[in-house]
């Protein structure tokens, strides 16, 4: 069950609340109503010993500051939306962007940096936010649900929903930095990856997928198998080049609910698996982490001491019609599910 408490203001003076929850297994959750963030995760390693395998801060201050997306919720669309603008309908809107010509994870005052109304049932922590319509661009008033729960599995769920007052683009997604050794213990290079996918979409200089798929089969890119994640991470690849290591999207193999990824930590021997209903899944080494406030306990973190698994529909799928449609019409419910299941091994 969850428990509330008053974390901290926020720098207009808005009070920001910590929700926390533990299961038998030892497996702890704080989650924050600014930005949905996951402040913490603690899981127990082969040992015994509880590690927090999430990166972030100690302060509120460090989380409004940092643009990093540490733990947060992201929305209202993941990813890169090419030139800030797509069409519904034969009607153009222009979003305001936050990387070059583009904009990145739902724009300047994504759902990343909005404080999160929550609802407490039983077992369930439900944080709601209503995007105005217009904002960042977007079409439609928006109301989106995020639900977390911890189970008995050792599963961390993450189930969301939204419905639109017209038809809109909607792709969510939590944006956590693990570390399955500890947020503390550096590189994630050692760790073990494998993706349940044989096609990735490969992106223009920019970092825009413009809507064609790439096999992975043999390349840098083919974690079909587990793979250390530095064992090819600085190959001499046109793609690698582009995102300063990994930072694609894999197409998922399969439908509906199913095994995504799977993810090891080479000195904890924690394992996490990823399951999702999405279409696809960011995989993002950290290769940008540096210039961030210092993180929690005063650790600097470096590039690559985090990897990021964003489920979500395919990037700027609102402009390459070949990618399943990420419109969301009125009327409709936007309904999906993530699961992070914690074991050792």
């Amino acid at each position: 069950m969850f428990t509330k408490k008053y974390f901290a203001d926020t720098v207009d003076g808005t009070p920001v609340f910590s929700f926390e929850t533990k299961n038998t297994l030892g497996t702890k959750v704080q989650v924050l109503s600014y930005g949905g963030i996951v402040k913490s995760l603690q899981v127990c390693d082969y040992t015994g010993d509880t590690r927090d395998i999430v990166l972030g801060y100690d302060t509120l201050d460090c989380y409004e500051q940092q643009d990093k997306y540490f733990g947060a919720l992201v929305g209202r669309c993941a990813n890169r939306i090419g030139d800030g603008c797509f069409s519904i309908d034969g009607r153009t809107y222009l979003l305001s962007t936050n990387e070059g010509r583009n904009q990145l994870h739902g724009g300047v005052f994504g759902f990343d940096k909005k404080i999160w109304k929550d609802s407490l049932d039983g077992d369930n922590l439900r944080l709601i936010y209503t995007s105005a319509d217009g904002e960042e661009g977007y079409p439609g008033e928006l109301t989106a649900t995020v639900t977390y729960s911890l189970t008995e599995a050792n599963e961390f769920c993450i189930d969301y929903e939204a419905v639109a007052s017209c038809d809109t683009v909607v792709s969510l997604t939590n944006h956590s930095y693990f570390n399955l050794n500890g947020h503390d213990s550096g590189s994630i290079c050692g760790h073990l990856l494998k993706i349940n996918s044989d096609t990735i979409t490969p992106v223009k200089e920019d970092m825009v997928a413009f809507g064609t798929r790439m096999p992975v089969t043999g390349s840098p890119f083919d974690f079909q198998d587990f793979y250390r994640i530095g064992k090819r991470i600085d190959d001499s690849h046109e793609q690698l080049h582009i995102g300063g290591g990994y930072d694609h999207n894999y197409i998922i193999n399969g439908t509906g609910m199913r095994l995504a990824a799977e993810l090891v930590g080479d000195k904890s021997n924690i394992k996490m698996d990823v399951y999702t209903d999405m279409d696809g899944m960011q995989l993002y080494t950290g290769n940008f982490i540096e210039g961030s406030p210092l993180g929690k306990n005063g650790i600097l973190y470096k590039n690559r001491s985090a990897v990021c698994l964003e489920t979500q529909f395919l990037p700027n799928a609102i402009n390459c019609p070949d990618f399943p449609s990420p419109i969301l019409h009125v009327g409709e419910v936007y309904r999906h599910r993530t699961v992070y299941q914690f074991k050792t091994i």
